[in-house]
């Protein structure tokens, strides 16, 4: 009997592992096939101008074959720090203030709200952002549509995201760490600082590369509030367009190189998620900062 049962797990776990494998290879079939999608489409255009010019021409304008996407990339670097610089500090600071100051009942109601933040859709937010956030930014200094908008609304999209992955990771670390840090009569946030956030730094980079990919390939959101003008901000309240919005806004009347110019823009955007994930991957086992 029980060698029939130990047969039958048996049996059961195989068949479960080679479903997750099949998934597994399913999943990175589509991600190779978006790889060369996006490579075969960009290839007129490579074999063409080569890829020099995507940094080196005056300007993009694609109709007069200038290609130069350096703005778009500096906008869209700079979006993205200056929301994750903001999210980061905020985002791991709420998870302390659940896991070990705040009372049960308060911490659950907390982390329904933070969840809640991570379901809004990103429309939601540049709506809001438009209607409200950039009134006010023009008030300081005009347009209002501006590097700053942008900024504060991915701060707001990507801190759940960085509150809920350091949630989780402070939640992990061992009790008998906790306990001896009572023991040795620490205070309270000399604990979380000399004893949690060690144990949990991985969880924590993993949350902030996590946050920064959202912030990368944020579109919608940023195309409503950053003004959407080709050119390096040169302060906080100059308008912007990032390489995502870039695509959105040109993809449906692009033809010829132009088509193909938007598609190395979308490999770009590919190389640094893959980036992202891959220094994710590493971090996340615990092969970096040990």
């Amino acid at each position: 009997m029980l060698k029939s049962k130990t047969l039958s797990h048996s049996r059961t776990d195989y068949i479960l592992i080679w479903t997750l494998r099949g998934f597994a290879l399913v999943a990175g079939v589509i991600a190779v096939v978006i790889i060369l999608f996006l490579v075969v489409e960009a290839l007129p255009i490579i074999s063409q101008v080569g890829l020099l010019r995507f940094f080196s021409d005056s300007s993009w304008n694609p109709a007069e074959e200038l290609y130069n996407f350096t703005p778009m990339l500096w906008g869209t670097l700079l979006v993205t720090a200056g929301s994750v610089l903001i999210a980061a500090p905020l985002g791991i600071m709420s998870a302390v203030f659940c896991q070990y100051y705040a009372p049960a009942p308060i911490a659950g109601v907390y982390r329904r709200l933070i969840e809640l933040l991570a379901g809004i859709p990103s429309v939601v937010y540049g709506f809001w952002g438009l209607v409200v956030l950039v009134p006010l930014i023009r008030q300081l200094r005009a347009p209002g549509t501006s590097l700053l908008a942008g900024i504060v609304i991915l701060s707001l999209m990507i801190l759940p995201t960085i509150a809920l992955t350091a949630d989780a990771s402070f939640a992990k670390v061992p009790t008998n760490y906790l306990q001896g840090a009572v023991a040795l009569g620490l205070s309270r946030w000399a604990m979380v600082w000399g004893i949690v956030f060690p144990a949990a730094k991985s969880g924590l980079f993993t949350g902030l590369i996590l946050g920064t990919g959202r912030g990368i390939g944020e579109t919608m959101a940023v195309l409503m509030v950053c003004g959407n003008v080709v050119q390096t901000p040169k302060s906080l309240f100059d308008s912007m367009r990032t390489l995502t919005a870039n695509i959105a806004l040109e993809m449906a009347y692009a033809t010829g190189n132009h088509r193909s110019a938007l598609f190395i823009t979308g490999l770009g955007l590919m190389l640094m998620i893959v980036v992202l994930v891959a220094a994710a991957e590493v971090i996340s086992k615990g092969k970096i900062y040990q």
